[in-house]
């Protein structure tokens, strides 16, 4: 048996018996910052993969289930647990973990990047466009959860939890631009978020060097991804 390991050495290394096989919880944790969208990744302490970036994760205990997991794994990278979460995937190619059989059910998590003050020494950012070799099958997860973002992206509001409490219409669009890979029509995308009537100007203004003031906005239910059609 391999046991269950406390406190951060565990991230991305904890293991427990879940019948004839195993049973795990990762995390892909996304924030918008200034110019790119990043992912949180830990650095596994020991074998295998030792020194490896990988996701925050690892298996569940005994009376726990995939979200509590995941949440569990996300206040010990991050200090967080009240965030948005959702299930993405179960993943369980046969040999993606070289100790035995692992089936990982992975979580989508998003924050806004004015919410986190600090990370443990062995956790960092990484912009999407830019990760470094991952452990285990995580880049394969990454990129799974970038793409159910980018879907979800044209059904629903789920790019608002990635913005702070005041922002500009140009910030949002330049965060649908991070995580879509592409620009986009500055009236089309102007037009579309009116119309979806999930944010409303706050009354004030930002400037920003010699450009003109820009109306600032806020979600109307912040922490809710409505479905739109």
């Amino acid at each position: 048996m391999w046991a269950r390991e406390d406190g951060l050495d565990s991230l991305a290394t904890g293991m427990s018996v879940a019948g004839d096989f195993k049973v795990a919880a990762d995390v892909v944790l996304f924030t918008a910052r200034e110019q790119d969208l990043a992912v949180l990744l830990v650095r596994r302490p020991r074998p295998p993969f030792d020194g490896r970036w990988a996701l925050p994760g690892g298996l569940l205990a005994t009376d726990e289930t995939p979200e509590a997991a995941a949440r569990r794994w996300l206040d010990e990278a991050s200090g967080l647990r009240e965030l948005y979460l959702e299930q993405l995937y179960t993943f369980g190619r046969p040999d993606r973990d070289p100790r035995g059989r692992v089936l990982s059910v992975a979580h989508l998590a998003l924050l806004r990047w004015q919410h986190l003050a600090s990370l443990p020494s062995r956790a960092a950012w990484w912009p999407t466009g830019a990760l470094p070799a991952l452990a285990l099958d995580h880049g394969e997860i990454v990129a799974t959860a970038l793409s159910r973002l980018a879907a979800k992206l044209e059904y629903s509001t789920i790019a608002l939890q990635l913005m702070p409490e005041c922002f500009t219409l140009s910030r949002l669009q330049a965060v649908y631009e991070m995580i879509l890979g592409g620009p986009l029509d500055k009236r089309n995308f102007r037009k579309r978020m009116q119309a979806l009537r999930c944010i409303e100007p706050t009354g004030e203004s930002w400037r920003g060097g010699n450009h003109r003031p820009a109306r600032l906005y806020r979600i109307k239910q912040p922490g809710r991804v409505e479905i739109v059609k």
